[in-house]
């Protein structure tokens, strides 16, 4: 992992501490280091002791969602008086505004928006007071398990320096702009310090689940898992579900083992896969998932569900069900919630 540059001893990386109260903080080369008498910005930004601690499952689902759709990013707003904007966000199609209006109801900072020609919707954090008070802390107590890790992290340490009233404007455009830079490519085999240096391999459900929570994986699959009917011959409809993912094999472990998915892991093009068709690995997903999704994909997750346990109708009834499910992706709806017609 390219190491990131270091302006004498102001350049430092906070995280909390077990008991969320006080704040310790570490240079980014590892060494630790406490200031004695912080800013009023940096003291006001891990105030949410509170919220954390009484809303875990939120938390750990949200790191979920962020993980499959979310998005740490800055840029200039004012290259010639090199101002940096920094931003938060959460994209999804605008058929699942309810899962971003659902965050930003729990959060009570950031918007949502509606772009209704590319049919997209974001929920967004700007405010820099906002993410280092609401969003940092969130992810700091529960660390993301993609390699997305690296790109917050990037994100955090850039937001940092831009509040650092020890640095001037230059020495803070240098270092962030090496950040940005930095942050464009994730280093190969990066994975989230999470899963521990040394282990490359998830080989059981116990391990698997000491890293993933069960909130995690919910949040993860309403961002990236696919539940769906799939043709297997002529007259035969399967249910099936699967997630894929371009890196972070790992994570794609450790869901087989949780939703045991005997197949594992499998290669697919570009990209890794787990997917089952089989009918127990399915009844198990399908009570594993039971009233847990906040989003539109829990409409989809019913529908399967149900079809499943009513799969003994036949082909014809599936194909119904398929289809309805495939209508249901394609609503979109506009800034005021309301469907919008093709």
């Amino acid at each position: 992992m390219r190491r990131t540059p270091l302006l004498g001893n102001e350049y430092l990386l906070f995280f909390f501490t077990k008991d969320y109260n006080n704040v310790k903080m570490s240079l980014t080369w590892g060494q630790s280091a406490w200031v004695n008498s912080p800013s009023e910005t940096q003291r006001s930004a891990f105030s949410s002791s509170t919220f954390l601690s009484k809303n875990k499952d939120f938390i750990n689902w949200l790191v979920g969602v962020t993980d499959g759709d979310g998005t740490f990013s800055f840029s200039y707003s004012n290259k010639k008086k090199k101002i940096w904007n920094f931003s938060f966000q959460i994209s999804q199609s605008s058929y699942n505004l309810r899962l971003l209006y659902y965050i930003k109801s729990n959060l009570k900072v950031g918007s949502v928006s509606v772009d209704e020609k590319n049919k997209q919707a974001v929920f967004r954090v700007r405010n820099k007071t906002h993410i280092l008070k609401h969003i940092i802390p969130l992810f700091d107590v529960s660390p993301l398990l993609t390699s997305k890790h690296f790109k917050y992290t990037v994100f955090k340490e850039a937001l940092l320096i831009s509040i650092d009233n020890k640095l001037s404007l230059a020495e803070k455009d240098i270092a962030i702009i090496k950040l940005k830079e930095s942050q464009r490519t994730i280093p190969a085999n990066y994975k989230s310090p999470v899963w521990g240096s040394s282990i490359n391999f998830i080989d059981s459900k116990k391990v698997a689940q000491k890293v993933m929570t069960k909130s995690w994986l919910v949040g993860f699959t309403e961002a990236e898992g696919s539940f769906y009917i799939v043709q297997k011959e002529s007259t035969r409809l399967v249910h099936a579900f699967e997630i894929t993912q371009k890196l972070d094999k790992i994570v794609l472990q450790a869901i087989a083992l949780i939703l045991e998915i005997s197949t594992g892991v499998k290669k697919k093009n570009t990209h890794f896969t787990v997917v089952t068709t089989n009918a127990e690995t399915v009844q198990f997903i399908s009570t594993y998932f039971f009233k847990t999704m906040k989003g539109m994909k829990s409409l989809e997750y019913r529908l399967w569900s149900r079809s499943f346990n009513k799969r003994k109708r036949g082909f014809d009834y599936l194909l119904k069900i398929r289809e309805k499910m495939r209508n249901i992706r394609s609503i979109r709806f506009d800034k005021n919630g309301q469907k919008v017609t093709k």
